[in-house]
Order: C-alpha cells, then structure tokens, then sequence
C-alpha cells in the first residue's frame, strides 16, 4: 500500500538550487555570527565585555564563564541534587511538578519511571544559605504524595558539572572531525570540507536557537544535537553519492549542472524522511511533556536546518575547492566562469 500523500511528490524535479548557494550561503554566514554573538552575550541580553569583568581565574576560565552565560544550563550542567522517591500508590507526576515549581528554588525537574511508584527529583544548587530550599522541596513532595519515601540522594558539584558540559562541546567538535575523515575517505577532500562546513553550519545555528531564545540546554539536548548530526550526515552522503555517479556518468557536464541534477534527482527521498523526522519530533513536543520539550526543540530546528544546509552548503560548496572532485580548480572554469560572465 502507498501512502497516499507520496503521490503529491512529483517524480522529477527541475529546481535550480546553485543559482540561489551565493545569497543562502550570506544568509547563513549572518545567522552564524549571529548565533555566535548570542552565545557570547547570554542572548544578547548582557555585555561579553561585562561577564568577562566580573569572571574569576586564568583568561579560559573567564571565557568559558562567558559561553556559560550565554545558555540556559539545566541542572545537568548547573549543579544541584537529585533525590529518588517511592510511593505505595502512584505518583502524579503533575501535581508533583506543579507542588515543587510554586516553591521558587529555581528550575525544577521530576522524571518519571517505567514503574509509576518511583520518581526522581532534581533540584537546582542551593540559593540560601543551609538546607532551607531542600527542606522545603522534602515538605512539598510529602505534601503532593501520600507516605513517600525517600530513597537514595547524590549532589552534583559546580566543578563536575561545568567539566560535564566542556566535555559536551568537544564530543560534538569531535563528531564533526570524524565525519569529515569519514567522508574523506570514502569520496573525495572536497566532500569531507563541504561536508563539515554543513555540520558546523547545522551545530552553531541550533546553539545559537537555544542561546537566544533561553531553551532550557541539558544532557538530552545534547542527544538531540548528535543525532542532527547524524541525520544531517546521513542526508549529505545519499546527495554525495549520486553526485558522484553523475560527475562520473556527466564528464562534460559544468559542476553547477551536476550538482543541480543531484540534488533534484535525491529531493523525494529528502522530502519524505524530513517530514516522518518531522512528524516524530512534534509528537514529542506536544505529548512527551517537559522533560523531552527541549529535546524535540532541537530535532525540530536542527533537521529543518540540516537539510537546508545538505542543499545549500555542502553541495555548492564542492566547486570552492575544485573544478570537479579529484581535479583541481583551473582558472574560469565551473562557478567561476559563470560569476565573470555575469559580472561582464
């Protein structure tokens, strides 16, 4: 059985998507100064000059306070306590969040089980002096659920968390040079850099989405941004692949027209798996509740932006750095010449 809406998708399709790469790519290298800005500037709402004034330590300490400022951290990065609670009757998780978050400690989460009779707390670092804030979270989770228990409590230090998210940060940087020897390998040098210039482009525009819009930024979200670049990855090489058949099977052929070619000739499958991508994102959002709210955020911005930059960065990025992958560039041939024949 076809699904129905497959039919609206036309077969072939004859788009000239190299003629617009010069005006996406300005676009895009705005947004990312942009985001850059955003997450030097805690979203543009204080001076960089200021938080690194007021930061403490060695000039990297005081830069990477800075970065810090300019996320919303979850307590995954932030610090704080995490408490595990067990009820004879189920636990709603509603009230509990609703009970906690009058309480005004700071951002509060409540993860919920598999098995409805334990639940797990997290509370912010402590903004008054002794336990008066933990004190207050035990009344309020008494008070929500009937003869709770409190099992098991860890505090996360600033120290660990800070290490937690450097750490994050370079795992992505290290996905990203992965993939770019990944690619190298597998096609061309060309590929891996146009490659990377796409995976860099989709990171930094779905940081700065979180810098300056204050999404809550957590461990989950962190999952979200190696998995949009998994997926932007994976829609890059189906776009290389056919591209390099076509360069091989169109010799003559100038490299904007090839490129065209492929990318039209990989559109339907595109179109179809950013949208089911789509589709499981927003069923996320709308029904997976707090907890998985950020994390479909960033698999709803990030796969739009990871297709648009498949399209519009890596593949008309290939003539840059060559003629014709293998081959390199020779002068007023490709892109070249057709930029000195209009500007004539």
């Amino acid at each position: 059985m076809v699904w129905p809406l497959v039919k609206l998708i036309p077969k072939k399709t004859h788009f000239g998507f190299v003629r617009f790469a010069f005006f996406a790519s300005f676009a895009s290298i705005v947004l990312v100064l942009a985001s850059f800005g955003s997450m030097i500037s805690a979203g543009y709402r204080e001076s960089p000059i200021a938080l690194y004034e007021r930061a403490t330590g060695a000039p990297l300490d005081r830069l990477g306070s800075v970065l810090t400022h300019g996320f919303n951290l979850g307590i995954d990065f932030t610090g704080g306590t995490l408490m595990e609670i067990h009820a004879s009757a189920p636990i709603d998780i509603a009230r509990l969040r609703e009970e906690l978050h009058q309480l005004d400690i700071g951002e509060v989460q409540v993860q919920g089980y598999s098995d409805p009779h334990n639940a797990m707390v997290r509370l912010p670092p402590q903004q008054t002096e002794g336990d008066a804030d933990m004190r207050a979270a035990r009344r309020a989770i008494e008070e929500a659920v009937p003869g709770v228990q409190f099992g098991a409590s860890e505090a996360v230090g600033p120290k660990v968390s800070g290490e937690l998210f450097v750490n994050s940060l370079v795992s992505l940087g290290l996905a990203m040079l992965l993939v770019m020897g990944y690619i190298w390998v597998r096609f061309d040098l060309q590929f891996g850099v146009g490659a990377v210039l796409s995976l860099f482009h989709d990171a930094i525009l779905t940081l700065g989405i979180f810098s300056f819009f204050r999404i809550e930024f957590t461990l989950p979200v962190i999952a979200a941004l190696l998995t949009v670049i998994g997926y932007s990855m994976n829609d890059t090489v189906v776009v290389f692949d056919r591209m390099r058949e076509n360069f091989r099977k169109y010799k003559t052929m100038p490299p904007p027209d090839v490129i065209d070619l492929s990318i039209n000739e990989t559109l339907s499958r595109t179109l179809m798996t950013i949208g089911t991508v789509l589709l499981a994102s927003a069923a996320l959002y709308i029904w997976g509740g707090p907890t998985m709210e950020a994390f479909a955020i960033c698999m709803l911005f990030g796969t739009v932006i990871a297709t648009y930059s498949s399209i519009y960065i890596a593949a008309p990025a290939l003539p840059l750095f060559g003629d014709r992958p293998g081959r390199p560039s020779k002068p007023a041939t490709g892109m070249m010449a057709r930029g000195n024949a209009a500007s004539e």
